[in-house]
């Protein structure tokens, strides 16, 4: 299993990042698809090309061929939209928050799955990304729609640990002179 290859990579001084990746992913009480969902849209986002070499053929093997697809899609889209999002709530003119985007974002309206599953992966993705702007909007869909904070927490939870684990495995291969 590539989860088992993933976390025996980390080294002992992240021996917490190693329990809690086989926690979040392994004791998650997430449905399989907002599970697996959430691990590729995060693995994508954290950049880091062990994660993803890792955890996708678990994650497509998980999924549906639309979720794997609109997973891809929800790391995409917020890839684009957590930088200009994040910009314009950084900036201190107020004015650029009333002007038209003007970015095409038409997958978050048509993700090919549950509104709900697309919503919960874009808040995962926005949590590695840093855009309070955009965790505050895709939060308050998914409690509109029901989902409970627990849920909201777990997909926070599994963004942090492949966020964390990326981070480490990288800069231990640049390192190691990989």
């Amino acid at each position: 299993m590539a989860l088992d290859e993933l976390k025996s990579a980390i080294p002992d001084f992240a021996k917490d990042l190693k329990l809690n990746l086989g926690s979040v992913i392994g004791n998650i009480e997430l449905p399989q698809q907002q599970l697996w969902g959430t691990v590729l849209a995060c693995a994508i986002a954290s950049r880091s090309p062990k994660v993803l070499r890792e955890l996708e053929p678990e994650a497509k093997a998980n999924l549906s061929a639309e979720a794997y697809t609109a997973a891809k899609s929800a790391a995409a889209i917020m890839a684009m939209n957590n930088v200009f999002y994040r910009t314009r709530h950084l900036l201190s003119d107020p004015e650029y928050g009333n002007l038209r985007a003007g970015l095409r974002m038409n997958v978050i309206g048509k993700p090919g799955v549950e509104k709900v599953d697309f919503e919960l992966w874009s808040l995962a993705v926005s949590a590695i990304n840093g855009c309070g702007q955009c965790l505050d909007s895709h939060e308050q869909v998914l409690r509109k729609a029901g989902v409970d904070r627990e849920t909201v927490q777990e997909a926070v939870k599994i963004a942090s640990v492949i966020q964390a684990v990326g981070v480490t495995l990288d800069s231990e291969a640049v390192l190691a002179g990989q």
